[in-house]
């Protein structure tokens, strides 16, 4: 689903587990991290998007996490221009997502990368909340700035993170 701005709309997950560690994955092939993200298709909610995301991505269902905030805003970036698809219609210049912040409330053992036929990660970490800031590819870092620092007062107080069910 695309705008009439050019940009694609989506969602990005950052899940925290009772460490206050951000979950971190792997693209297939490639030296690429980044966190859960995904387009939504026609129809479809942000937190429609993010719960599909969750379950195709990284094998997770509602009951296993808890959703502790969403972005007040939509975020957007830009695709450099070698990345754009000039030739596709309608022409998407970029990303603007939703970003949602979960707390895991599982075993790590339910995290499974193989959901579908084309997995989109091929490997994951738990790492330190602001690792994620010098690792992702230089055009979503500003994105991701963004929602670390509007969900950092939640995930970093103790009080949150301690008050979460656990199944």
């Amino acid at each position: 689903m695309i705008d009439k701005a050019g940009y694609r709309c989506g969602v990005g997950i950052i899940l925290v587990n009772d460490r206050r560690q951000v979950f971190f994955a792997k693209r297939v092939g490639i030296q690429a991290w980044q966190f859960p993200q995904g387009g939504m298709k026609e129809q479809e909610t942000p937190e429609q998007t993010m719960y599909r995301e969750l379950k195709e991505e990284i094998g997770l269902n509602p009951e296993d996490v808890e959703v502790i905030a969403c972005t007040r805003r939509w975020l957007r970036y830009r695709l450099p221009s070698r990345l754009v698809r000039h030739h596709a219609k309608p022409l998407c210049i970029g990303q603007k997502q939703k970003w949602y912040l979960l707390k895991l409330k599982s075993k790590n053992a339910k995290i499974n990368l193989c959901m579908n036929d084309d997995p989109e990660f091929d490997s994951w970490a738990w790492v330190s909340y602001w690792y994620p800031l010098r690792q992702v590819v230089a055009f979503k870092r500003r994105v991701y700035i963004l929602a670390l620092k509007e969900f950092s007062k939640l995930v970093l107080s103790k009080a949150v993170m301690r008050n979460t069910n656990h199944a």
